[in-house]
C-alpha cells in the first residue's frame, strides 16, 4: 500500500516529499531553493562544457543505484544536440557534490551518444 511521506522540518519549503511502497522510495524531491539551483547549475555547466545552444534540452536527475558496489545516489545527465541526437552520462555521486571538473571532457561528446535500441547495464 502506498503512502505519502512528508518529512519533518521547520517550514514546508524545506520538507521532502516522496511516495513510498514498503521500503522502496519511488519518487522524491525537495522544494528547497538550493536544490533547484543545484540542478540549474549542472544544466548550465553541461551547456558550457559541450557548447550547446541556449534552447538545447538538458535533463538532469539524481537516481538511487540498487546494485551492490554502486554509490547510493548517482547524477544522470542527458542532452540533445541540434540534430536531435541524444547524449548522456552519469556522475557517480549525489548532485550536491558534483563540481564542474566531474563532467566528461568536451572531446568525448560524440562518444556520449545514446544508440536507439541499446541498453547499457552499468551506466
Amino acid at each position: 500500500m502506498s503512502r505519502y511521506a512528508l518529512g519533518s522540518g521547520a517550514s514546508a519549503s524545506n520538507q521532502r516529499i516522496g511516495v513510498n511502497i514498503g521500503s522502496i522510495r519511488l519518487a522524491g524531491f525537495s522544494s528547497a531553493p538550493t536544490n533547484h539551483e543545484t540542478f540549474a547549475r549542472l544544466r548550465e555547466w553541461t551547456r558550457e562544457r559541450f557548447k550547446l545552444a541556449e534552447d538545447a534540452a538538458i535533463f538532469v536527475t539524481q537516481v538511487a543505484c540498487p546494485h551492490p558496489g554502486c554509490p547510493p545516489l548517482e547524477t544522470f545527465v542527458a542532452f540533445w544536440t541540434e540534430t536531435q541526437r541524444r547524449h548522456h552520462f552519469k556522475i557517480f555521486k549525489p548532485i550536491e557534490e558534483v563540481v564542474f571538473d566531474d563532467l566528461p571532457p568536451a572531446w568525448l561528446k560524440d562518444a556520449l551518444c545514446a544508440i536507439d535500441g541499446t541498453r547499457f547495464g552499468c551506466c
